[in-house]
């Protein structure tokens, strides 16, 4: 298949030879977990259990009827101590159940699907999300949703993002080397729901070994591996779409609305243990590096781990850190204590040295034009800028602002440090909030 590659994009330094190379480690759980209730893009759920309660690991303790969402389960088995409104690493407080651990593992009874050949779309469809499983690329979207288009859509081509294009993070990338039977098999499963005959994996061409042996686990399928070139934000849905595919999705449209899901990887992992073994989404690989970081590492935590137990077991440098971010440097969030805890969506965290941040004050605008030229979605940050300084909110939205997916690309490139990206997220909050 021959690869088209997309407008635009960047490529910052990589930082990736820190722990590409660095065996999944796992990280006992610790003797409280908090488990946030909207680890998920929809409502957020509502509490099962209640204060006193024992529960059993991979029992349900939140669920939502509402269409857009998943539940979340206890990863460890214990008591439950709290449900309170606690610290959320993507935005203020939200409500969490906190558990403490009585370090017995006793299990919860796990349904499975014996025959995943035989079995329905809607059985298969049901477990998945049963067992609570997201986009762990780091949108955190319902699976069970994306594997189910509108009956009216014709599903064409099915995407596996394996590109991990932000840098510092190899979460993904050691999964695939890892463990690429249990993806393949997700994938397989996956192509059986939507009936496809197209299967890609994309994978960054900085990631060999990844690529190798994924090509080696896809042997005897009909999926095939392509490597892309390496250039953020190659893993982006729709940059990920033009590049494989040629394919470019409408303005305000899914990709659905071209003939295409896309999933990652690592999620496909997740659909095997949730359908294949019954496991519901308990834990989350975490790359955990940065200057301020002594031993960089790849780390398996249980979800509702505070972030301060990763960082500690990786000999963090605390009078070094200037920030701390979830996620990478270009999407990820800066945090505001150490005490938010792991959630579906976390795929790195870095503890960034003043060196790194490297923060520049911003200076005027010179009218270069290099955001519009790294801007993937073909967008005008410029444009963005200079209203949202304005408060001109609606005149945002006639330049097609919500098409933005917040790569920060062109905050990266802008010679003038301007934070376009800033103003962009801005932009998005005030057209939302004027919709209500």
């Amino acid at each position: 298949m021959k690869f088209f590659g997309f407008k635009g994009g960047v490529h910052p330094p990589e930082n990736k030879i820190q722990t590409e190379n660095q065996a999944i480690e796992i990280l006992k759980a610790p003797k409280m977990v908090y488990i946030s209730l909207l680890q998920h893009i929809g409502v957020p759920l509502t509490p099962c259990v209640q204060v006193g309660d024992r529960v059993l690991k991979g029992q349900t303790i939140a669920d939502s009827e509402a269409f857009l969402s998943v539940p979340v389960h206890a990863t460890v088995s214990g008591t439950v101590k709290k449900i309170e409104n606690l610290p959320f690493p993507l935005m203020g407080n939200v409500q969490t159940i906190v558990i403490e651990n009585d370090e017995q593992e006793e299990w919860a009874t796990l349904r499975k699907v014996e025959n995943w050949k035989e079995a329905s779309k809607q059985d298969l469809l049901s477990i998945i999300r049963e067992k609570g499983i997201v986009g762990l690329g780091g949108a955190a979207f319902p699976t069970h949703i994306k594997l189910n288009p509108p009956s009216d859509t014709k599903i064409d081509a099915l995407l596996l993002n394996g590109a991990e294009c932000e840098p510092y993070l190899n979460s993904d990338n050691r999964v695939m080397i890892e463990d690429p039977q249990k993806v393949v098999e997700g994938i397989k499963i996956m192509k059986h729901i939507l009936k496809v005959e197209t299967v890609v994996i994309g994978i960054e061409d900085n990631k060999r070994e990844a690529i190798e042996i994924m090509k080696k686990a896809c042997e005897g399928t009909e999926i095939e591996v392509m490597p892309l070139k390496t250039m953020y934000p190659q893993g982006g849905e729709k940059s990920l779409i033009k590049a494989i595919l040629n394919k470019e999705v409408p303005s305000g449209k899914l990709p659905s609305a071209v003939g295409v899901v896309v999933n990652n990887t690592t999620t496909a992992a997740a659909i095997y243990d949730a359908v294949v073994n019954g496991l519901p989404l308990l834990d989350k690989v975490v790359t955990i590096t940065g200057k301020a970081i002594k031993e960089p590492k790849n780390l398996k935590a249980v979800i509702g781990t505070p972030i301060s137990d990763l960082l500690e077991s990786c000999g963090y440098k605390e009078d070094e850190a200037e920030k701390i971010v979830m996620g990478g440097p270009m999407m990820g969030m800066a945090q505001f204590t150490l005490e938010v805890p792991v959630i579906k969506g976390t795929s790195g965290l870095l503890a960034l040295t003043k060196e790194e941040t490297n923060y520049c004050k911003p200076k005027a605008c010179i009218g270069c034009g290099k955001c519009v030229d790294a801007c993937p979605m073909s967008l005008e940050p410029i444009m963005y800028a200079r209203l949202a300084a304005f408060s001109q909110w609606e005149d945002m939205a006639n330049y097609h602002l919500m098409d933005c997916i917040e790569c920060g690309s062109c905050s990266y490139i802008c010679p003038s440090n301007r934070p376009l990206t800033e103003a962009i997220k801005i932009g998005k909050a005030k057209l939302r909030s004027m919709k209500k």
